[in-house]
């Protein structure tokens, strides 16, 4: 009966799909025809981003391309700070917190501190203020965070991400699917990059998922998978070490906390290197109140031996930073697992060229 119950709902929204099928494609049309402006930046600048909602692995991507081209030019990243409070454009500061520039700005900022984050959510405002600047701190090179959709801007080069385990070409329009745009939009990329993949990924599954995204004459398909490193303390304090991923066998118990869009997949990958985890999963970009705190408060106690620890993510450990109400024992025991990209088959030398002489030419 559940079935049959999920069944008629996926047909009931499917034309609310058509509804903004329509809405969406005379948006695009609007934009390609010039009749809605687009702002084109006067630097080189590369956006980000993808077609669904909920989480393909873009602030990971992101990173990778600040470590790339921050060794030689000036970064600035650009980025709505989803979920944040504030309402202002900001630029962002190692002394402001997840509540004034959102999670992901807010840990790129602590990772990169000499990277210049604008938090802002018109992005041609966001610009044009960078621009302002003394020439010594101008853009040299612009990342556009989660931009896809925001055609009001227009960057050199458009970078599409997709997650492997729910591929574009299978999914469906909003609300029926999780597509903000329809499959088509894939084609203003440059570039598209299949995200979080398995380790080993045949040239045949390789071949199979190209030919199913059907790329344009040109353009570009590449596949990531996530690589995992030490968890690192969330409150640091003087006798706490990181922990290396070999060392998680010996741990007596682990809670995972998520708030992210994709959990199960952390659980997947995290069973890896220990199978017996407790996951305590919330929302995407999930603020934890008074009550979600006590409940996890709870939720460890009841697993706590001596050496146990939490496991959570980076972006949720931006906003355990503001957890007033978590007992001193959860805050000792918790931890961040840093996820860094890696690109199969050293398809990364390949993805480096073209950043590197994208940059150089469009100068």
């Amino acid at each position: 009966m559940p079935r049959q119950h999920g069944f008629r709902v996926y047909w009931g929204l499917l034309p609310l799909s058509f509804l903004y099928w329509i809405a969406i494609k005379l948006r695009n049309r609007c934009f390609d025809k010039g009749i809605f402006h687009s702002y084109v930046i006067p630097f080189p600048a590369i956006c980000i981003g993808n077609l669904t909602v909920g989480g393909t692995g873009k602030t990971p991507h992101t990173e990778y391309l600040i470590r790339l081209l921050q060794k030689s030019r000036r970064v600035t990243v650009f980025s709505r700070g989803y979920k944040r409070k504030s309402k202002e454009g900001l630029i962002a500061s190692p002394d402001m917190t997840v509540y004034d520039i959102g999670d992901e700005p807010w840990q790129m900022k602590h990772k990169f501190p000499e990277t210049e984050i604008y938090v802002c959510k018109q992005r041609a405002a966001a610009i044009q203020s960078a621009l302002q600047r003394p020439p010594g701190q101008r853009p040299q090179v612009g990342i556009l965070d989660d931009a896809f959709q925001h055609r009001q801007v227009k960057a050199g080069l458009n970078i599409l991400l997709t997650d492997y385990n729910r591929q574009i070409y299978d999914d469906k329009l909003l609300p029926a699917g999780r597509l903000r745009e329809p499959f088509s939009g894939r084609l203003r990329a440059q570039i598209i990059i299949v995200t979080k993949c398995p380790d080993q990924l045949t040239d045949k599954e390789q071949h199979d998922i190209i030919r199913k995204l059907q790329p344009a004459k040109g353009q570009k398909v590449f596949f990531t998978h996530q690589r995992y490193s030490g968890l690192k303390a969330v409150f640091p304090c003087a006798d706490k070490r990181q922990i290396a991923l070999s060392q998680l066998p010996a741990i007596p118990s682990i809670l995972i906390i998520t708030g992210i869009a994709t959990p199960h997949l952390l659980k997947r990958d995290f069973a890896r290197f220990y199978p017996n985890a407790v996951m305590l999963s919330y929302g995407d970009h999930h603020n934890f109140t008074k009550d979600d705190q006590e409940s996890i408060n709870r939720h460890f106690a009841q697993i706590r031996q001596d050496g146990s620890i939490i496991v959570t993510t980076e972006k949720d450990a931006a906003r355990f930073q503001q957890c007033t109400y978590l007992d001193k024992a959860v805050k000792a025991a918790l931890y961040a697992l840093p996820i860094e990209i890696e690109f199969l088959d050293k398809q990364g030398t390949t993805f480096d060229h073209i950043i590197n002489d994208y940059v150089r030419t469009d100068q």
